[in-house]
């Protein structure tokens, strides 16, 4: 067995569709009107009726399950979710965790939650190219000295 990916409800699969694109970059795999495939994520219009459910049953901000990506230039891609008049945040925009990885939250056009965070590699290269030394990046994200040298590797 293999794992696909994942297919999230939309309400208008072609302004969806912009969205993806527009903000992520995704390119289009395959498109059949009303799914679109961008190879791991898949946007469906009228998913009630691809489930065989009552549309009044397809949740909004139903907050059990996010979509999760990374990205290298962490600072470019929130400058360009400012640019954007369509989106809205949970919380208070960009966190750090304890580790010092960045990320943000905000909502889809369909109201499913999308987190980007901030390539873990890149925070690395952030403490490195701050002064820190390995050892002590190693001692703020608690992570073992071999594992970021792999991390910076790949």
């Amino acid at each position: 067995m293999k794992y696909q990916g994942v297919c999230i409800a939309v309400k208008d699969v072609n302004l969806s569709k912009r969205f993806y694109q527009d903000l992520f970059d995704l390119e289009v795999f395959q498109d059949y009107g009303i799914n679109v495939s961008f190879g791991g994520l898949s946007l469906q219009q009228e998913f009630e009726w691809l489930l065989g459910i009552p549309k009044e049953s397809i949740l909004k901000n139903s907050h059990n399950m996010e979509l999760y990506f990374e990205e290298d230039d962490f600072n470019r891609f929130v400058e360009k979710l400012e640019q954007r008049n369509d989106i809205k945040c949970l919380g208070e925009g960009v966190k750090e965790a304890k580790w010092g990885q960045r990320s943000i939250r905000f909502y889809d056009l369909d109201g499913h939650v999308i987190e980007v965070g901030e390539n873990m590699k890149m925070v690395v290269r952030r403490f490195l190219d701050s002064g820190m030394s390995l050892a002590e990046t190693s001692k703020r994200m608690e992570v073992s000295i071999s594992d970021l040298e792999i991390l910076l590797q790949s």
